[in-house]
């Protein structure tokens, strides 16, 4: 009976990392297809820093996939136990790493405030700057979600931004742009950074991207607990069938 029971732990396993594995190759697939530009598409997502970047985390989520998937399969079909112990270490890692990053949001959610980022922005914003982390960041954000400051262009007023550039009421990043497919040129990018309203965004980030995420929250709520009780469940299967092997 025990043998049995072994015996299906042993093979649901290889089947629920072959899935995973087969995830990961995916997704390492795809965003290796991109960076390796296959008809001019890099250009395109490198036109967006925001997708740029998500490559990379694509990248990097596909080959921890593929690799966990990879030594569960291995662990399981071949009882080896040091590929095991490995996969169960790894498992381990990420899901106290998750639960370390729940309890740091849960403690500095009061940093995720309006006044926060508005503080942040004023003190930190240079406008256009390609080194800087910080406001290549906020150049992105502005950009993905057309919108302008973190409560609206009022934001820039008596800020870092204003004294490096005395010049302009609001940076680039917040300029409209033409709607049409292959024109993303600026309306009108002197009125825009002069301050004239009708060609620059006044909706400000915090509300836009609130706004945006606000119809996925309960839905990444709901697949964050799934990912942690598949977690769970990958260590229980993979401790018991290390137990189990003679």
């Amino acid at each position: 009976m025990e043998g049995d029971c072994l015996s299906c732990i042993k093979y649901l396993m290889f089947i629920f990392n072959f899935f995973i594995f087969l995830g990961g190759s995916f997704l390492l697939g795809v965003a290796v297809w991109v960076l390796v530009d296959p008809m001019g598409f890099r250009e395109i997502v490198a036109a967006n820093p925001l997708l740029f970047t998500g490559v990379y985390v694509i990248l990097v989520m596909g080959a921890m996939l593929f690799l966990l998937g990879f030594l569960g399969c291995c662990g399981a079909i071949r009882e080896n136990k040091f590929l095991l112990l490995f996969f169960f270490m790894l498992i381990l890692i990420i899901f106290l790493a998750e639960l370390a990053a729940a309890v740091l949001t849960f403690i500095f959610r009061e940093h995720l405030t309006r006044e926060y980022f508005a503080r942040e922005l004023k003190s930190y914003y240079q406008g256009h700057n390609n080194t800087d982390v910080f406001t290549l960041t906020w150049n992105a954000i502005m950009t993905t979600f057309d919108c302008c400051g973190v409560n609206s262009p009022e934001d820039f007023e008596e800020s870092l931004f204003r004294l490096i550039s005395p010049g302009k009421m609001v940076p680039e990043a917040c300029c409209q742009r033409n709607s049409h497919p292959g024109n993303m040129e600026y309306i009108s990018l002197e009125q825009c950074v002069s301050g004239s309203r009708p060609f620059h965004h006044n909706k400000g980030c915090y509300s836009a991207v609130v706004d945006y995420f606000e119809t996925y929250i309960y839905m990444s709520g709901a697949l964050a607990i799934v990912v942690l009780t598949i977690e769970l469940f990958a260590m229980v299967f993979a401790m018991c069938l290390f137990r189990g092997i003679q």
